[in-house]
């Protein structure tokens, strides 16, 4: 083989969280596993988009953040060795007559694999963005920003947050005890996030912590040599507000794409691949989705839920590759890590 091939068990499409719990799966049954990604480092959105933003809902860890966890994870898949490829895009992804797969990307890199498991978190993703005039003068060290990847560059800060979900939400409480002011824009009192995390940030809103701006919505940006300075915003009568701000952090959910993803020929359910919830099958034998990606009755997109369905995918992958070995099931405590 060249450079640019590679033989594989599993060839995993996604180094986020669940991708990289899928190499810890994998190499508990023996396993091999390539993964591929089209940023340049594991983590998908827990290190792209929220590195230092705290997870509340991983078993054993009261808070994490995003960034620790995925360095928890990629420790944990260390003792397998794992291959990433990584700044690349899967871009061709057929099924051989042998019942194998082989696997192209945008670098030329060619994978061949008994199976696949697609974690592809929401596939490529970016920012749904306020429709206001000028708004990219302004982006990235202008003031406005789609993600929060520290902390620190917010301290004594004046910060205006739009949205209504969990991000605007979590991102508030994160970041009231460190800016010079925090203030919240949505359109209506009831906010779509976590009914903990909402209750938290009425609490800091009625102790003078947090501004409430609501009922508005955005609406214009000021400033100058694309400085942000202040950011307009007015009610749906057209009442207008002028809300002095250092930065502007929009949270009004991720567009999601398939991207290549949607010409693999499998059974799509609104940009999400649907699967079989015992197996993570999907409409291609030989082919798992687990993840944010996955859909099936019920689905709850956790990270907790992409854990289970990496162990059920990987399982079921090996027994797709070795239909005809019997094969008994230990729990890690009776074999530990092999290889470590």
């Amino acid at each position: 083989m060249s450079d640019a091939s590679h033989s594989t068990d599993i060839a995993i499409i996604g180094a986020g969280p669940v991708g990289l719990f899928a190499v810890f799966e994998a190499g508990m049954l023996g396993l091999k596993s390539h993964v591929i990604d089209a940023l340049d480092m594991v983590g998908g959105q827990c290190s792209a988009l929220y590195p230092e933003k705290p997870i509340f809902d991983i078993p054993a860890h009261p808070q994490i953040a995003g960034q620790d966890l995925i360095h928890e994870l990629a420790k944990q898949a260390d003792p397998f060795e794992p291959t990433y490829h990584l700044g690349q895009q899967v871009t061709k992804l057929e099924k051989r007559d042998d019942g194998r797969f082989t696997l192209v990307t945008t670098k030329g890199t060619v994978i061949d694999a008994g199976a696949v498991v697609i974690a592809a978190g929401c596939g490529a993703f970016g920012p749904n963005k306020p429709p206001m005039d000028g708004l990219e003068e302004y982006e990235g060290s202008g003031g406005v920003q789609y993600y929060v990847k520290r902390r620190a560059d917010f301290a004594g800060k004046n910060v205006v947050i739009a949205g209504g979900g969990d991000s605007a939400v979590d991102w508030a409480l994160s970041l009231h005890d460190i800016a010079a002011k925090v203030m919240v824009v949505h359109r209506r009192p009831k906010f779509r996030a976590a009914p903990d995390s909402s209750a938290k940030l009425q609490a800091l809103a009625e102790a003078g912590k947090i501004e409430m701006v609501i009922p508005y919505q955005l609406k214009g940006l000021k400033g100058e040599n694309g400085i942000l300075s202040h950011v307009v915003v007015a009610t749906l009568k057209g009442e207008e507000r002028e809300l002095e701000a250092d930065h502007l952090l929009p949270f009004f959910g991720l567009a999601m794409e398939l991207g290549p993803i949607a010409d693999w020929g499998l059974n799509l359910e609104k940009n999400h691949i649907g699967v079989k919830q015992a197996t993570m099958e999907t409409s291609v034998p030989g082919i798992f989705a687990i993840g944010d990606i996955a859909t099936y009755e019920h689905k709850l997109k956790l990270i907790l839920s992409g854990f289970a369905e990496g162990a059920s995918a990987i399982h079921a992958a090996r027994s797709y590759m070795f239909p005809d070995k019997e094969f008994h099931f230990e729990y890690s405590t009776t074999t530990g890590v092999p290889n470590e």
